[in-house]
């Protein structure tokens, strides 16, 4: 039990596939905050880089602070909202 990755308390087999459904519920929330986190990487830093200034298109290191934390927020918050099957 020390080293076990799971330990069921039951010997009911609709344990294993609830933790099953878990397991793929949170597979899919990873991914979605990977995409999100990569996504607003993605446009962000080349903005915060200068990439668009010359169109006048530019975010100062101090929005570009906040808005990396907003990111970090909303990645928590979606992380929170999965549910257990």
């Amino acid at each position: 039990m020390e080293t076990a990755d799971i330990i069921l308390t039951n010997s009911s087999p609709a344990d294993v596939v609830s933790l099953i459904k878990l397991g793929r519920a949170t597979y899919r929330k990873m991914i979605q905050n990977l995409f999100w986190a990569a996504g607003y990487n993605i446009i962000a830093i080349p903005l915060a880089a200068g990439v668009l200034y010359s169109e006048g298109i530019i975010i100062s290191p101090a929005i570009g602070a906040v808005l990396m934390s907003l990111s970090t927020v909303i990645v928590a918050i979606n992380a929170k909202l999965l549910k257990s099957p």
